[in-house]
């Protein structure tokens, strides 16, 4: 069995303790009278505050009090952002009706909150046209500039030159 993060019942070494609760008189015990109203109401003694002095314990139903902490953490993660990258795959010779098709797709793909990928891949010798690679996607950075803002400029890595373009943050 893992070990719990709080200290419960007989694990709390504090001679005095204050306790705190439902249904319970806040004040500072001694730690056999804590135990005892604990388990008068069938519940466990937890210790949430183990640096103060003396010691804050709380009187509840801890497997309960996991339960409902394991599902909080749960819903935060769900509301978490997802990053989604999307790619664009560009020849270096990419002719205008093209760059317009792949172009409207970016700006769909940006506007849904997709991070871009945008690539120009050089298949053999078209590696000579790297300026051409470079000038088509610095133009694809400038007609997306409403949609989002270059977060890496085009790189060239091997076979491939790529540029990564984060959407904007809808006002």
């Amino acid at each position: 069995m893992k070990e719990d993060k709080h200290r419960i019942n007989a694990k709390i070494t504090s001679p005095e303790v204050r306790v705190v609760g439902d249904n319970v008189e806040v004040g500072v015990y001694p730690i056999r009278a804590a135990l005892a109203i604990a388990d008068e109401q069938g519940l466990d003694l937890v210790e949430i505050s183990p640096n103060a002095n003396p010691p804050v314990c709380k009187v509840m139903d801890y497997k309960k009090f996991l339960y409902e902490q394991k599902k909080r953490e749960k819903a935060l993660k769900a509301k978490a952002t997802k990053v989604v990258i999307k790619e664009i795959r560009f020849g270096p010779q990419t002719d205008e009706h093209d760059y317009n098709f792949k172009k409207k797709h970016a700006e769909k793909f940006l506007k849904d909150g997709a991070k871009l990928k945008a690539f120009v891949f050089f298949k053999g010798r078209s590696i000579v046209f790297k300026e051409q690679g470079q000038i088509l996607l610095l133009k694809l950075a400038q007609d997306l500039e409403e949609f989002g803002k270059v977060e890496q400029m085009p790189k060239l890595e091997g076979k491939r030159m790529t540029m990564f373009i984060a959407p904007k943050k809808p006002k």
